[in-house]
């Protein structure tokens, strides 16, 4: 399993909103982009191939990629202590 970056998750985010991922920052509302519940969920399902136990709620609680990638470190680090 590859680990999940920032840099992937902006690009998969990018593709989702038909965006260039230099143009989403990591404060911007994804909301506001144009990303809606339907996408997170399908960016959860791909994002958990990743070996992480990523939920739609724990992206649910942030509407910001700096704030998904909070929570994806997180979730690593868990992985990683429990492996």
């Amino acid at each position: 399993m590859t680990a999940l970056t920032l840099e992937r998750m902006r690009a998969d985010v990018a593709e989702m909103i038909g965006e260039a991922p230099e143009e989403i920052g990591n404060d911007e509302n994804l909301m506001d982009l144009g990303l809606d519940s339907m996408r997170v969920l399908g960016l959860v399902l791909a994002w958990g191939n990743t070996g992480i136990a990523l939920e739609f709620s724990h992206l649910a609680e942030h509407a910001t990629l700096g704030g998904w990638w909070t929570v994806v470190e997180r979730l690593q680090a868990q992985a990683a202590a429990s492996a």
